[in-house]
């Protein structure tokens, strides 16, 4: 889940930065690129994982010892 969102931010800052605009506050194509990356690392470390584990429901569930 957070891949798909840090592929969301790195479009909006690849969009900002062909443009050259910068948001407000700022915010500019660096900025989205760091926040895309950040969210790619807590990706890789497992974090906000959409699956869930009940019992023996998944893969290893049912390996043989």
């Amino acid at each position: 889940m957070l891949a798909i969102v840090a592929a969301i931010i790195f479009g909006l800052g690849f969009l900002l930065d062909l443009v050259g605009a910068r948001i407000p506050g700022g915010f500019s194509g660096m900025t989205f690129a760091l926040l895309g990356l950040c969210l790619l690392a807590l990706h890789q470390a497992g974090v906000g994982k959409a699956s869930f584990r009940t019992g023996y429901s998944n893969w290893r569930g049912r390996a043989r010892r």
